[in-house]
């Protein structure tokens, strides 16, 4: 069977298409990855690239996407919804096929230490690759953002897993591990008023006693007159996305507000769509294969 690694790097450039489309000609230029799609989102000013690969060609990817991104974004000129402490903010390696969590704790470990080395750019080792449990949530290690890592890092507890005991000038940070599928889902409100979005991400996020595999926050998407509950999905079978968007339709009722629209950013396992249509449809003993895409991908084998 062929190995393939699936890495979701995510770049604090979400607004110059031309310096987006830069960086991924880097990656789509090595020959032993294939990069599936970039996500851009002008309020978060990040973007998303999804890549697939063998350990070799991933990580030959990831060189390219550093040498591209460090040239081209300056996180002291950065301003965005999204919080970020780096150029390239998180790159996860997430196995597919062929490969298992294991190995990919490897690759991100000597990615990591390679980052380091070659470009001066202090890692964090995240997820299933942490190496203390305070450092497994990306948001602890992220909070304080780029602004105040050189603060943070002179604390022993914040000393970076590779490299300088600084943030990069203009790269900042970057966290590396490797993880599970994650679906980054965002529900759009018809509303201005960011603290709706914020009560509702507060309700169904783990931290607040909401679903134990949901991440969420509320975005103000001021160039479209919304808000939005942006949130990551960390555990798509054991909390379904059609489950977390009821409840958060059920939340904005509550507040007078619609639901407008919501979007997945990026690439998401089809079997979280499957299962999304097999509830709204009430579909009866439906199986992923009578898709006719899933049946032809078989033959593919």
């Amino acid at each position: 069977m062929r190995t393939v690694i699936e890495c979701v790097p995510n770049i604090s450039e979400g607004r110059d298409a031309a310096r987006v489309e830069e960086i991924a000609a880097a990656v789509r230029a090595v020959p032993a990855a294939h990069l599936l799609g970039v996500s851009s989102d002008a309020s978060h000013n990040r973007s998303v690239l999804t890549l697939v690969g063998d350990a070799a060609g991933v990580a030959a990817a990831v060189r390219a996407l550093f040498a591209a991104a460090l040239s081209r974004i300056d996180l002291t000129r950065h301003a965005g919804e999204h919080p970020r402490m780096g150029a390239v903010d998180v790159v996860p390696f997430i196995p597919i096929r062929g490969a298992t969590v294991e190995q990919c704790v490897a690759l991100s470990r000597e990615v990591g230490a390679e980052i380091a080395e070659r470009f001066g750019v202090p890692v964090y080792l995240y997820e299933d690759s942490a190496t203390s449990e305070r450092r497994r949530n990306l948001a602890e290690i992220r909070k304080g953002e780029f602004e105040g890592l050189a603060e943070k890092m002179r604390l022993p507890e914040w000393k970076p897993d590779f490299g300088p005991d600084r943030p990069h000038p203009t790269g900042g940070v970057v966290a590396v591990g490797a993880r599970a599928p994650l679906i980054a889902y965002n529900i759009n409100l018809g509303t201005r008023d960011v603290a709706v979005a914020d009560r509702i991400a507060k309700a169904i996020r783990h931290i607040g006693g909401g679903f134990r595999y949901v991440k969420a926050m509320g975005v103000e998407l001021a160039d479209r007159g919304l808000v939005q509950v942006s949130i990551n999905m960390t555990n798509y079978k054991k909390t379904p996305l059609h489950r977390v968007f009821e409840c958060v339709r059920s939340e904005a009722e509550r507040h007078g507000v619609a639901v407008v629209g919501s979007e997945i950013v990026g690439l998401t396992p089809a079997e979280a769509l499957f299962a999304a249509a097999e509830h709204y449809l009430r579909l009866e003993n439906f199986a992923p294969e009578q898709a006719l895409e899933m049946k032809l991908l078989e033959l593919g084998e």
